[in-house]
């Protein structure tokens, strides 16, 4: 996965007071109550980060916050587990994706993702994790996720993972 380029007149930054996120709309009540509600709140408290892609008028386009947690070892499918400690495990969290509802069917959910990913990849160079750990709100937002190889945690169907080495592989320049 090379460098992720937004189009022309959209642009992506880290979330600040002065952004307009009560107009944010991408049809999921609890994605814009995070963002409107509790997403700030939350990364100045360094629970999360967040980072909002504008468009062209100043509006906010989509969004995506990532955070840091722990699986217990037992909760990943054995073949990840098997060559790892007995013992709670560093993950990387996709805590929220959005994109608004004017915006959405422009790939706009892949950029973001793709740069996420990205941003989940470089900080692993400093602070390790095994994963990259997601919920999904929908069966929708599922098939989005697995299109990118996540796959399902046993015995619960709406949280995905992606390995770390799945994600060094997709950041491997072919």
């Amino acid at each position: 996965m090379s460098g992720v380029v937004f189009p022309a007149g959209f642009a992506l930054e880290s979330l600040h007071r002065r952004h307009p996120r009560s107009t944010f709309d991408c049809g999921q009540s609890d994605v814009n109550n995070w963002l409107r509600t509790n997403s700030l709140q939350n990364q100045m408290k360094r629970l999360s980060a967040t980072k909002v892609l504008f468009d062209q008028d100043g509006g906010i386009a989509g969004f995506y916050t990532l955070a840091t947690g722990q699986i217990d070892f037992g909760d990943l499918p054995s073949e990840l587990a098997r060559t790892l400690p007995r013992r709670a495990l560093p993950v990387a969290i996709l805590a929220w994706l959005g994109v608004s509802m004017v915006h959405q069917g422009q790939k706009l959910g892949d950029l973001l993702l793709a740069q996420a990913l990205r941003d989940c990849h470089e900080a692993g160079q400093t602070f390790a994790f095994v994963a990259v750990i997601l919920d999904c709100v929908d069966d929708r937002a599922k098939a989005f996720y697995q299109r990118w190889d996540f796959a399902e945690l046993p015995g619960s169907p709406f949280r995905l993972f992606l390995s770390s080495q799945t994600l060094a592989a997709m950041m491997t320049p072919r």
